[in-house]
């Protein structure tokens, strides 16, 4: 049991408790560059999202402008980083300099907020994200996929792993091969932060550790910071 979580404890770039590692970013299209061994002294929230990622724009950005306005001026840093796990044709660079450039949104994206009624004329979104905005670090997928890269994805997903019967572990391996197989690139920071879909927000404290990691959820990201804000 040692050994497994010794094995463990190596496949885990990201761990809630300890220093956070830098998160990748392939270009900064809006702000100054910046990353987590940067803004010591700072509360921060990195706001991880697709471009075509209607939940990004109708629930995870609105409240990361909200969290930038309330506490900009009390040490709390907000970030923005737009990754590709899927729609690698759609997920770009390019769509995300539009996106800050103009305000255009695309395709999935664009839909849901018509059908809400919350874009304005020429699909554009009704605010400015006011924070910096970089591009995570895509890679083209062109390495082996290795027995130690599935466990490296599966472990943190499912803790339990090494408990279950061996029928469900060789069902759920070649499920992440299939998925791996399927994937044109690899994006760093959502695999070094073993990431489970958009929107995700990454929770870093004053002295640079990791403190949460949330797929999806909204409301309890203030409670934290404000928990973290008044930590000595």
């Amino acid at each position: 049991m040692y050994l497994i979580e010794k094995i463990r404890e190596c496949f885990m770039s990201a761990v809630i408790g300890e220093k956070a590692p830098n998160f990748g970013v392939s270009e900064w299209i809006q702000g100054a560059p910046t990353n987590f061994d940067q803004e010591k002294d700072h509360v921060v929230l990195l706001e991880v999202f697709q471009v075509n990622c209607p939940g990004c724009f109708m629930h995870a950005i609105p409240e990361a402008i909200n969290i930038y306005n309330k506490y900009k001026d009390d040490g709390v840093r907000v970030l923005g980083l737009a990754t590709a796990f899927e729609d690698f044709d759609k997920n770009t660079l390019d769509n995300l300099k539009m996106l800050a450039e103009t305000g255009e949104v695309i395709e999935e994206t664009k839909s849901a907020l018509s059908m809400n009624g919350k874009l304005q004329e020429g699909n554009k979104l009704h605010y400015k994200i006011p924070f910096p905005l970089g591009m995570d670090n895509l890679t083209k997928a062109t390495e082996e996929i290795s027995q130690e890269k599935i466990m490296q994805f599966i472990y943190p997903q499912i803790p339990e792993f090494d408990s279950q019967p061996e029928d469900y572990r060789n069902q759920i391996i070649q499920k992440v091969k299939s998925y791996m197989k399927s994937k044109e690139y690899s994006a760093e920071t959502f695999e070094k932060f073993s990431l489970q879909g958009t929107p995700s927000a990454i929770l870093v404290d004053r002295k640079g550790i990791l403190r949460d990691v949330s797929f999806g959820q909204s409301g309890h990201v203030d409670a934290m910071i404000q928990k973290l804000l008044n930590e000595d």
